[in-house]
């Protein structure tokens, strides 16, 4: 029987832990235009977007699947002209190639503009008016990727949900950051396993996303790229370079293009990828039975919402780096039952000193480069903890106690990094323009 915690940790992971096609911050965009066309009544001619600046970083230069086209104009487009926010995070799956083609034209005769809401104090936030020849609806987004809190329609309100919503928010990031990762070991190793069966989802997902991207057709290709230089003797086949490999190449797939949906974390695809291969490749090098991976999965998913809850939703501060935390416990768990807590902390608290100020310049085919980074420090942590070694609590944002390293992560993130976060958007707003 379960506690009350437990029965919460199931119910966020239910909503922090789903499928998306596409990367989410357009995908949001997406979304906003689909549930303000629903609204519309009428075919749509023009659209005039708005999103937070965070929002604005993350979506202008990743790929938007089944478009051949990156950002948050053509992300706009076709979410308005077909696609179903029923579907929520896979408001895109199954667009037809002649909406496509009408969102590229829409956008190339400049029928699309999309700015930044510098106003609302919002990290996470998106807007879109869309017009059509009696009407208007503006469909408006805020703090999690299709979080509705209000629609106007001819400019009467006809849905607002701004304060419950609100009120929702604070009470489950309350909740979890008065966890802990004992707290969390011990759901994950106890909690009846028919209750968190759903979880097997995420590695069937995120595995045939690796898959895919070791075709070698999408982003970077680094995973197909490394596979390649171990069959030259140039990367060691080994469990590390298997971990890199496995999990880059569906972060290569993910930003790619690849029209496959990954398993999200805290509303991340990135993230859910970190904190589901390496965990993977690891339960399959131990062969671990079914209950192990999915207690495994559990736990790694588990520790990475709640390594994220001391953060903005968008920030400046890299989170496949606090995902990967979850990935390293479910690692370790794996290699070292006896001892998991003691390793897990460890594990943590050296991932903590290692590559934890990694910034975000917004979503991209080099996100899969950060990845490569995270799972390497998560990886990397955990064979030290397995000899009992970590970085001191003496030692910079490190301390003594594991939870105190996670919030002492969440503090950079949210005071340490807001001008860092400002200047990264003003770079990327105004780079390649010459002198």
């Amino acid at each position: 029987m379960t506690n009350a915690k437990w029965e919460r940790m199931i119910e966020i992971m239910k909503t922090d832990v789903v499928p998306a096609t596409g990367c989410t911050e357009p995908v949001s965009l997406a979304f906003a235009a689909a549930t303000a066309a629903r609204e519309l009544g009428e075919p749509v001619q023009s659209i005039e977007a708005r999103v937070s600046a965070n929002l604005m970083k993350n979506g202008m230069g990743v790929m938007v699947p089944g478009t051949g086209r990156p950002g948050l104009y053509i992300a706009a487009a076709v979410g308005a002209l077909g696609g179903d926010p029923e579907k929520g995070l896979q408001v895109l799956n199954g667009i037809a190639e002649d909406i496509v083609e009408a969102g590229k034209q829409m956008v190339d005769t400049g029928l699309v503009t999309v700015g930044i809401a510098r106003e609302v104090p919002n990290v996470l936030y998106s807007e879109a008016l869309v017009k059509g020849k009696e009407h208007t609806v503006k469909a408006c987004i805020a703090d999690s990727h299709t979080n509705v809190i209000r629609i106007e329609k001819d400019g009467e309100v006809i849905f607002n949900a701004e304060q419950e919503e609100d009120n929702s928010l604070e009470e489950k990031n309350a909740f979890l950051n008065g966890l802990s990762v004992k707290e969390i070991i011990e759901f994950a190793e106890n909690v009846p396993l028919e209750q968190v069966d759903f979880m097997k989802q995420a590695e069937a997902l995120n595995d045939a996303l690796s898959k895919e991207g070791l075709t070698g057709k999408y982003g970077l290709a680094i995973g197909c790229a490394l596979q390649r230089k171990q069959e030259k003797g140039l990367v060691g086949k080994d469990l590390m370079n298997e971990v890199v490999i496995r999990t880059v190449a569906a972060s290569d797939a993910r930003m790619g293009g690849a029209p496959l949906p990954a398993m999200t974390n805290s509303g991340s695809g990135n993230q859910g990828i970190s904190a589901t291969e390496p965990v993977v490749v690891v339960a399959d090098y131990v062969k671990a039975n079914d209950e192990d991976r999915l207690r495994a999965m559990v736990l790694s998913h588990m520790m990475a919402i709640y390594t994220h809850s001391f953060l903005p939703k968008l920030s400046a501060l890299c989170a496949t780096l606090t995902a990967s935390m979850g990935s390293a416990s479910g690692m370790a768990w794996l290699l070292d039952r006896e001892h998991a807590e003691q390793t897990i902390s460890n594990a943590i608290c050296s991932m903590t000193g290692d590559a934890i100020g990694m910034v975000c310049d917004g979503a991209a085919n080099s996100c899969s480069m950060k990845v490569v980074t995270a799972v390497s420090s998560a990886y990397r942590s955990v064979m030290l903890a397995l000899d009992n070694i970590r970085v001191g609590g003496d030692d910079g944002l490190v301390a003594h106690d594991v939870d105190e390293c996670v919030r002492n992560v969440g503090c950079l993130a949210c005071q340490g990094m807001k001008v860092t976060d400002d200047e990264i958007l003003n770079i990327m707003l105004h780079k390649n323009k010459g002198c």
